[in-house]
């Protein structure tokens, strides 16, 4: 596990739309684009193998930044390469960052000056909601994977790991990126919790609630 000091103040970031990356979970990856190529080859050169992942902003923001300011950095933890020279990898999530400003020099990916204050339960144990109550959000899993036309095995969901479960949902369904954004900034595994329930809960009543992301 990752200690503070141990994490860089300049990483490269990786900007891909409805791609969530959360602390302590796994985010696999296919690389083709000859820029993120060589992002991968530089990564693995450094001590740290760290990538961050982050969401295009859909429109620019009044900064002028064209992405998101917080993400999430992963450690390359796995890598293949096929005959065409693409690369299948594993981020394991780290911790959030926020950007501070974009570095700008002779790499074909984007840099980013990150800061880590503010993210500290990141590099902990996994998180508790020892509000979660599991039969009532498996029944509400189950109706809205049905109205998604999504399976899943159910009886791996019963055993879980409470966060594993809830961090494996935000990833995986099929939330707006705005909505993912909301799951990444989540301060607390609780939050997550009610941001998901809340997110399906409008997904089954077939409307959006303007609410749910301010």
């Amino acid at each position: 596990m990752m200690r503070a000091t141990d994490l860089p103040s300049t990483i490269p970031v990786f900007p891909l739309p409805g791609a969530l990356l959360l602390p302590r979970a796994r985010l696999p990856l296919h690389i083709f684009e000859p820029r993120y190529l060589q992002m991968v080859d530089d990564c693995l050169k450094t001590e740290h193998r760290l990538i961050g992942m982050v969401q295009p902003r859909a429109q620019t923001g009044r900064d002028g930044r064209a992405l998101q300011t917080i993400g999430c950095a992963g450690r390359l933890t796995q890598l293949s390469e096929t005959e065409d020279r693409r690369y299948m990898i594993t981020l394991a999530g780290v911790c959030r960052y926020r950007i501070t400003r974009e570095v700008t020099g002779f790499t074909p990916y984007i840099k980013a000056d990150v800061s880590w204050d503010g993210f500290d339960r990141d590099l902990g144990k996994p998180e508790k909601d020892h509000g979660f109550d599991r039969p009532a959000f498996l029944d509400l899993l189950r109706r809205y994977f049905e109205s998604q036309e999504l399976s899943t095995d159910w009886d791996s969901l019963k055993d879980a790991d409470e966060e594993l479960l809830l961090n494996s949902l935000s990833m995986l369904c099929p939330f707006e990126q705005e909505e993912k954004q909301a799951l990444l900034e989540a301060p607390s595994l609780a939050t997550r919790r009610e941001t998901v329930v809340t997110l399906m809960e409008i997904a089954l009543r077939g409307g959006a609630d303007d609410e749910v992301l301010q």
